[in-house]
């Protein structure tokens, strides 16, 4: 039967209107919505109508019921992160993250739980694991991914050569059909009227024309209702990628977690070896046996010697059990690998998967230097030939072939993945935005299908076939069996309305890119944007859709992305604003948001954005959100009027300098109830706020009492420069005291300011008043008066970040703007550099706080780690983000989600610490935070170190 033309759109006025009357949840057609689901992990894009997320399974049936009345297609979405374009349509999207994420009951006498699909993995995993149990497919989107995406994909993940695929751990599925009615799929179910029929005519072509291995994914598994296998309808479901019906509820079966696991890490001399030695060790029983290339790797992080590495886990009943049967892993290895390692402490095994995890985000840039993965540059690289798989004693010679291809074409990229399996993935530098690369995508598509094929593989050993690879379905199953793969879609849902164009009768590979809307000549933008060639479009193109800023608690000291786990809204993740300036560069040429820099979709979306950078570091790919959304406000704004918070924290620095002779008295002001409510409201701050405390005397001009006239003055190798950045300056000159102490008591030094009147810019930046900060920026290298490349000591994390990046591409053709950013310090990169041999005062006492986020995710933190560790300071500080950010958590509307971000992590950490804990935050505003809503005091790391040295190591004060 041949399905409706569901294509073309009606009015979507009334379907929306429809739609809110039939279904609890929410319905959404607006810009934002369509906008933030026009896309997942892949290169597809297809612009749907609208969203809605139902509240149950009734809402689900109702929506399909309006939808089906009116002919419009019907896209499930979990997660969003599918690879192959499967979770993109043009009709409804339902959207299974918001409400649907339950997990109903979970037996552990049976090993069984039953989910909603909205389930996130690790909320599964989390529930099955006080009884000893797990999931066993645990794709690396873990975090994010949805159990009913996991179904809809097949997935897999590094477990399966131990666990199996998902189908393998489903045991039966409750799904609603768009023909309106529910059926309960169990091995020995019917399934869909018809269907046995169509089976029982078939029985040969079904016996032989499926490839024996491991991870056969492409197609549907049309094998799993043959007679002899049960049939098992639930299984023939898996993998069909939202094409037959949706997933309402789903029974899974769990496995035994080992109570101890232990890493061998296998070096090789290069991936062939690496590929060629995995079939070997699988007769030793691991759970995984993973494998990825040094062109992966941003930092050795404890990886033995190679050019390519296994990562072979171990379980055992104790520790020393996985680790003895890891060691024998390794011995077993030893004739073919170069190197080995047995990692046993949870923390390094942690460390070591976060490597292979983020390879699906890392791998979207390949690196023409070691240089380049520092400095976030690369080409670019795609998705699309992401996952195919082959029988695991072919991958060495697959590979070799594989390899051959990619230089026959001229392109590049980097395997890695299930080698135990004979599964890869790899992310291909295509040229997807002229006509001739998008042509070349095709042929060495084709080509590619075949050698596939010719190893007798699968096209898709783990995401699926969507759009990416089902037009090729015939090279590896034959025209006659992709035929009847059209006949099983029309027995499930012969009105065609459950995403067409994905698996039968698909649309073509190289339809509907993502890349076709995007402007093909550069932005006019302000930043340099210099590891994407100055081009704003290709900034925003960094976003592949992994969703890793989608996690719902941070992971170590990750701090991305906090208004995401603050809302759970996709439009406050990294991502989704991602989207939204996508859409916005699209314009007029297909894009949803159609009046560019002007666009309220995208304002809002950044609005709850904290600046903090974390995306910078924690995304895989580097995507900088807190600079974009700079730009977009610098644009918005142009020549407009802005909010109150622009003017009064934007300018912050100016107000500070005008107001400073005069801080006694309006601290006394501030503290008048009426006037300081006044006040906060005319200058757009949040009524719940209080008003910082001014100094009484800067920091400079303690400085110039203690030293007198002369302190601006360089006087080369034996004075130290701490720079006078707007916070230590008027609101905490107490930090830039005791630093002056730490550095001079360590060095010998003398400490000056490199100058007066100096400011790197931050509060102008982080407003997106970048006409101003660029002014502001190169009156402070005009009054540096060719100082820039001296070593500079910064002390608040928010302006040496400023320093070190925004400096620089704001001002990327001033060469003194690279050596000022080049001289920045932290104080403890400072005193490690400078002062190798100095003993900090040892002060034996734990600690607790947070790593500024800038620091994080700009600066880093390892130095400042070692100076704890030698002044007898134990302990970890917390990630996330404080909540204040700067303006952020000042600005009047950011009260609510100013909380809920201090309360992710920062104010547990300190909230009943015992006497003697030693609070520590080296950020302004974290010290801010911790006093206005937690009612306790932080100290800059340069306090407590000040506090702790003997009187004689101290320089006089000249106060005294």
């Amino acid at each position: 039967m041949a399905p409706r033309d569901v294509t073309a759109g009606p009015d979507s006025t009334a379907l929306a209107e429809a739609l809110r009357s039939a279904v609890r949840g929410e319905v959404a057609f607006d810009a934002t919505a369509r906008a933030l689901t026009t896309m997942d992990a892949s290169n597809y894009r297809r612009v749907p109508l609208g969203v809605v997320a139902p509240r149950d399974a009734d809402d689900i049936a109702a929506a399909l019921a309006v939808c089906r009345a009116r002919g419009v297609p019907v896209v499930p979405r979990g997660g969003g992160t599918s690879i192959a374009g499967q979770a993109t349509g043009t009709g409804v999207v339902l959207d299974l993250t918001r409400h649907l994420r339950s997990v109903v009951e979970l037996d552990p006498g049976s090993r069984t739980a039953v989910v909603q699909p909205g389930v996130v993995l690790d909320d599964l995993r989390a529930a099955a694991a006080p009884h000893g149990l797990t999931f066993g497919p645990d794709p690396s989107t873990h975090s994010r991914c949805t159990v009913g995406g996991m179904i809809g994909n097949n997935s897999c993940g590094s477990h399966s050569v131990a666990w199996g695929t998902t189908a393998d751990n489903v045991h039966a599925l409750t799904v609603a059909r768009y023909g309106g009615d529910t059926l309960r799929l169990e091995r020995g179910a019917e399934g869909p009227a018809g269907l046995r029929e169509l089976v029982a005519g078939h029985l040969a072509l079904l016996r032989t024309g499926f490839p024996e291995l491991p991870r056969r994914i492409s197609g549907y598994a049309l094998d799993a209702l043959l007679p002899e296998h049960g049939p098992d309808p639930a299984r023939a479901f898996c993998g069909s990628e939202g094409t037959l019906g949706v997933v309402t509820e789903a029974t899974l079966r769990l496995v035994e977690a080992p109570a101890a696991r232990a890493l061998a890490v296998l070096g090789y001399a290069d991936e062939s070896a690496a590929a060629e030695a995995a079939p070997g060790l699988l007769p030793h029983h691991p759970l995984t046996v993973e494998g990825m290339a040094a062109d992966l790797v941003r930092e050795p992080a404890g990886l033995p010697r190679g050019a390519a590495w296994l990562f072979v886990e171990t379980g055992g009943a104790t520790p020393a059990e996985a680790r003895a049967h890891a060691e024998r892993i390794a011995r077993a290895a030893s004739a073919d690998a170069v190197d080995a390692a047995v990692v046993t402490d949870p923390a390094g095994q942690r460390a070591l998967w976060r490597i292979r995890e983020d390879a699906s985000g890392t791998a979207t840039r390949i690196w023409g230097s070691p240089l380049d993965g520092v400095l976030g540059g690369g080409s670019e690289a795609w998705p699309g030939w992401e996952d195919c798989a082959v029988p695991p004693a072919r991958l060495g010679p697959y590979l070799r072939d594989f390899r051959a291809l990619l230089t026959e074409h001229g392109l590049r990229g980097t395997p890695y993945g299930h080698f135990g399996d004979g599964c890869i993935h790899v992310r291909i530098d295509f040229d997807l935005l002229s006509g001739d690369g998008v042509a070349r995508f095709r042929r060495f598509s084709e080509e590619l299908a075949s050698l596939v094929v010719e190893h007798g593989g699968s096209l898709s050993g783990e995401h699926g076939d969507g759009q990416a690879r089902a037009e090729l379905l015939p090279k590896m199953y034959g025209d006659e069996l992709v035929a009847l793969f059209a006949r099983f879609k029309d027995l499930w849902d012969p009105d065609g309305g459950m995403n067409p164009g994905i698996l039968a009768r698909p649309a073509r590979l190289d339809e509907n890119l993502r890349f076709d809307v995007l402007p093909r000549e550069p932005v006019d933008v302000a930043f340099g944007y210099p590891h994407d060639g100055g081009d704003f479009s290709a900034a925003v193109r960094r976003c592949v859709g992994v969703a890793k800023c989608r996690t719902a608690e941070p992971a170590g000291p990750s701090v991305m992305c906090p208004s995401f786990r603050a809302t759970g809204d996709e439009a406050h993740s990294t991502r989704g604003r991602a989207r939204l300036l996508h859409e916005m560069l699209a314009g007029s040429a297909g894009g949803v948001v159609t009046d560019g820099w002007r666009s309220t979709e995208v304002r809002d979306a950044l609005d709850l954005c904290l600046s903090c950078k974390g995306c910078r570091s924690d995304c895989p790919v580097g995507v900088d959100m807190a600079t974009y959304k700079a730009e977009f406000l610098h644009h918005h704004y142009r020549h407009r009027l802005r909010p109150a918070a622009h003017y009064a924290m934007g300018w912050l620095p100016l107000w500070l300098r005008l107001a400073s002779p005069f801080a006694g008295a309006l601290n006394a002001l501030a503290r008048v109830g009426p006037l300081a409510r006044l006040a906060k409201r005319l200058a757009g701050i949040a009524p719940e706020r209080g008003i910082p405390v001014l100094a009484r005397e800067t920091f400079t001009g303690w400085l110039g009492r203690r030293w007198g006239k002369g302190t601006f003055l360089f006087s080369g190798d034996q004075v130290a420069t701490v720079w006078p950045d707007t916070f230590t300056e008027h609101l905490s000159p107490e930090v830039g005291r005791a630093a002056v102490r730490v550095v001079e008591a360590a060095t010998g030094r003398r400490v000056i300011p490199p100058g007066r009147g100096l400011c790197c810019g931050l509060t102008y930046v982080s407003t997106g008043q970048l006409d101003r900060a660029r002014s502001v920026m190169r009156r402070t290298l005009d009054r540096l008066a060719g100082t820039h490349d001296s070593p500079v000591i910064v002390l608040e994390p928010s302006c040496a970040a400023t320093l070190r990046t925004d400096l620089p591409e704001l001002l990327p053709d001033d060469p003194r703007a690279a050596g000022l950013a080049a001289s920045v310090h932290t104080l403890a990169e400072y005193l490690e550099k400078y002062a190798p041999d100095w003993q900090p005062p040892h002060l034996d006492r734990p600690v607790t706080g947070q790593t500024h986020c800038h620091q994080h995710a700009v600066l880093g933190d390892a130095a400042d780690r070692r100076l704890r560790e030698r002044a007898g300071l134990t302990g970890d500080l917390t990630g996330g983000c404080c909540g204040l950010a700067g303006n952020f958590g000042f600005e009047r509307g950011h009260w609510e989600v100013s909380m809920a971000c201090a309360e992710e992590a920062l104010l547990p950490a300190v909230r009943g610490v015992g006497d003697g804990t030693e609070i520590l935050a080296d950020g302004f505003s974290c010290r801010t935070q911790l006093a206005q809503v937690g009612g306790v005091r932080a100290r800059h790391l340069a306090e407590v170190l000040a506090e702790g040295l003997p009187p004689g190591a101290l320089p006089p004060d000249p106060r005294s």
